[in-house]
């Protein structure tokens, strides 16, 4: 894939984000982290005071949802704030599902791709490998 230039990429899952600004030329991927703003999960759930099934989801998927409710409502004001021209989303798959629920239309419009792999764990290089490949 080609990422452009100064594109913001945020990789995450339902624990941990990383964000990355694109600093080389296209088609070429170098990416440089980003100063991550403070994240701060809100319960947005009232299963915890019932048994946990898939309606009633355990407080462990409860805070990974919370999570993702909260980086989207990051990454939905450094949208409106214009600090993201281009976005790309590299989350697994459950928090990316989350993430899409909670996006500004602001943010849909800047979401240039999004890929289905948890790599927060990941090195730099290896974040790169995964998004030349597409």
């Amino acid at each position: 894939m080609i990422l452009p230039h100064d594109a913001t990429v945020a990789v995450m899952d339902g624990e941990k984000l990383r964000l990355f600004r694109n600093k080389a030329a296209e088609p070429h991927i170098q990416l440089v982290a980003l100063d991550i703003p403070d994240i701060e999960a809100v319960n947005q759930g009232s299963g915890m005071r019932h048994r946990s099934v898939a309606a009633n989801p355990d407080a462990a998927r409860l805070r990974e949802d919370d999570f993702a409710a909260a980086v989207a409502a990051c990454l939905n004001r450094l949208a409106l704030e214009g600090r993201i021209d281009a976005l790309y989303i590299v989350a697994d798959p459950r928090s990316l599902g989350e993430l899409r629920r909670h996006y500004h239309d602001e943010t849909r419009s800047k979401l240039i791709g999004e890929m289905t792999r948890d790599l927060t764990g990941h090195a730099v290089e290896a974040i790169e490998a995964a998004l030349a490949k597409g």
